[in-house]
């Protein structure tokens, strides 16, 4: 351990004739990232291609143990490193606690390790850790590895069975307006849209509107006897509030970052997401399961709240995924390119942070979804999202967002439409959950076909709603 401690700097490797040095760990991590906008916005990245290579040479050396004694952001200063540690299960870890990180990177790519042995590690892997072995693995390595991790989650469907894509419904509106919702929400149950859930960001954020839009969405889910749960994305603390008036909650949501800090910006810390967790079982909603919270994340958030501690922002991301998997979600997902430019600034690296953000929260054992998006003032438009939504199809996405048109009109960005889904779900052969499938089926969305095909038909069940509508 001395001989360790006595390394100056601690952290180096030998190019050719040139000496590439990085001064503790954290600094090596957020060099050995590939390259964001994000990073050079925070002074982080490496100067050069041969400092990342080297960076990233360096890296495939450090021991995983490494990991559990070097903390990024100190364990007596922030509570997201405390659950870090004190969650961290040295049985599971075991099997793999000898491997360094590129020892880990082979490992997972090997015949010999599938579903069943990454769950089994899953409880005994850091966020540092999947960050570090996402930096050096190209996007096919990324994308094989997170196909073969599985991770089923259950409230009144079952999400994330092989050969499944669940969608989001999100038939956001600029007023609130509930025929518009309801119009929204109709054309993507045509498509087959909605088992992930039907989760609305409101336009009016305060508990009396939140309360409304649960109860119609609690409405239509009932009259029609859809087996998908509903969502309202309003701070926790309206929800819990809610709850306690009585509302028909299925599913708590909130956003979530890597840090304290970061968390403390959003006006949350874990203490209340417990609670809320606790409040939303209370009301016994789920069906076939109790997954009850709803989490998402995005590359960008800590250092946006000036909160990130001079941490790269993937690791940062990764890190919120050890936030998330304390409280057992239904669903989490990266609203990857939302943030913006600043963060991610063009086509090429929203498809690569979407596939690193997928890839570690399902190593780490989380029902892991991405919002394939970006904002218009990004150097970006819908053939990237075309290819990364192709390509986290392959990779075994547990869900996407299907929107009217792709465009969101409340929130003012790009993203996936119901038919988008309904493509990668027709190229790949992919189903949506079991029990949704069969209501479309029974309602005469879906025809009887082994494959995903539509049916011809306005289904009768709606023939109704579509004449109040209009």
């Amino acid at each position: 351990m001395s001989a360790i401690t006595n390394r100056k700097p601690l952290f180096s490797h030998i190019v050719g004739a040139k000496s590439y040095q990085f001064r503790d760990l954290k600094d090596l991590m957020a060099k050995a990232t590939p390259p964001r906008s994000g990073d050079y916005l925070a002074g982080l990245a490496a100067a050069s291609a041969e400092e990342r290579v080297a960076a990233q040479m360096t890296l495939a050396a450090v021991p995983l143990t490494t990991f559990l004694n070097d903390l990024l952001v100190p364990y007596e200063q922030d509570e997201v490193s405390r659950l870090i540690i004190d969650d961290h299960d040295v049985a599971a870890f075991a099997r793999i606690r000898h491997l360094t990180v590129g020892d880990f990177r082979n490992w997972l790519l090997s015949d010999a390790v599938d579903d069943t042995a990454l769950s089994a590690v899953a409880p005994g892997i850091t966020s540092e850790m999947a960050a570090a072995v996402s930096k050096i693995m190209r996007v096919q390595d990324l994308i094989l590895v997170a196909k073969k991790c599985r991770v089923v989650t259950r409230f009144r469907n079952t999400i994330g069975l092989p050969n499944s894509l669940s969608t989001r419904l999100q038939p956001n509106h600029p007023t609130d307006d509930a025929s518009g919702i309801a119009a929204s929400i109709l054309d993507g149950l045509l498509y087959g849209s909605g088992d992930a859930v039907i989760g609305i960001n409101p336009a009016t954020d305060n508990v009396p509107q939140v309360i409304k839009i649960v109860a119609m969405l609690n409405d239509i889910i009932d009259r029609y006897q859809i087996p998908t749960q509903s969502c309202v994305l309003t701070h926790v603390t309206s929800t819990i509030e809610a709850i306690n008036r009585g509302a028909p909650v299925d599913l708590v949501f909130q956003s979530i970052a890597g840090t304290e800090a970061a968390n403390l910006s959003f006006g949350i810390n874990l203490a209340l997401l417990a609670e809320a967790r606790e409040a939303a079982l209370s009301l016994g909603r789920g069906t076939v399961g109790n997954n009850v919270m709803y989490f998402e994340t995005g590359q960008g958030s800590a250092l946006s709240a000036n909160a990130n501690h001079g941490i790269d922002q993937q690791t940062c991301e990764a890190r919120a995924y050890a936030v998330a998997r304390k409280f057992k979600p239904l669903l989490v997902n990266s609203v990857v390119g939302f943030i913006g430019p600043e963060y991610l600034y063009d086509g090429k690296q929203i498809i690569r942070a979407g596939l690193e953000d997928h890839f570690c929260a399902k190593l780490l054992g989380l029902p892991m979804g991405c919002d394939v998006c970006y904002t218009n003032h990004a150097e970006a438009d819908q053939n990237d999202m075309d290819v990364l939504l192709t390509l986290l199809g392959s990779a075994g996405c547990t869900f996407v967002m299907g929107i009217p048109g792709s465009d969101d009109i409340m929130l003012n960005y790009q993203t996936t439409s119901f038919h988008d889904a309904l493509y990668v779900r027709r190229l790949l052969g992919l189903k949506p959950a079991p029990e949704f499938e069969a209501w479309l089926k029974a309602m005469k969305i879906f025809t009887e076909d082994e494959q995903v095909k539509l049916g011809e038909t306005l289904p009768p069940a709606f023939q109704q709603a579509l004449l109040r509508l209009s």
